[in-house]
């Protein structure tokens, strides 16, 4: 489910199929659910400092839920926030679109949503590796994240 708070000029397909990228890439189940939500930088500040105890804005967040609907059994991942306003800044900033930013966010929301971290150094190439591999395999090969 994509929940949009935030404008955006491009097709909300093109997040889903940044997350099943993922989700493949990863092995997980296609029947798993994840909300995606496309806001600002006012909501992502406030959710980082609420959560992470980190009083700043920040590209994109996610909470892992590892929930099951008990109606259909599907898995339920949890939720990503990405700030719009940041991911075009970014986009700018790296010389490439805002959807291409946007599908970078998603795929790196979903590796945190199923465990991975880049807090530590073996954690962050193995991270950074599967990112890349995903982004390759959306034809987004030359897009990679960029760390403030």
């Amino acid at each position: 489910m994509i929940h949009v708070e935030a404008e955006f000029p491009f097709p909300e397909n093109l997040l889903e199929r940044a997350a099943q990228a993922a989700l493949e890439h990863e092995s997980q189940a296609s029947e798993s659910e994840l909300t995606i939500v496309l806001t600002d930088d006012a909501r992502l500040h406030q959710l980082n400092r609420e959560y992470l105890g980190v009083d700043a804005p920040t590209d994109v967040l996610s909470f892992p839920a590892s929930e099951t609907d008990p109606e259909t059994g599907a898995q339920y991942l949890g939720d990503i926030l990405i700030s719009i306003p940041r991911a075009q800044a970014q986009a700018d900033a790296a010389g490439h679109p805002l959807e291409s930013e946007v599908q970078l966010l998603v795929v790196h929301g979903v590796l945190h949503l199923l465990g991975h971290d880049h807090a530590e150094a073996e954690e962050k190439t193995h991270m950074w590796r599967a990112q890349s591999e995903i982004l390759e395999q959306l034809g987004l090969g030359n897009i990679q994240i960029r760390e403030e």
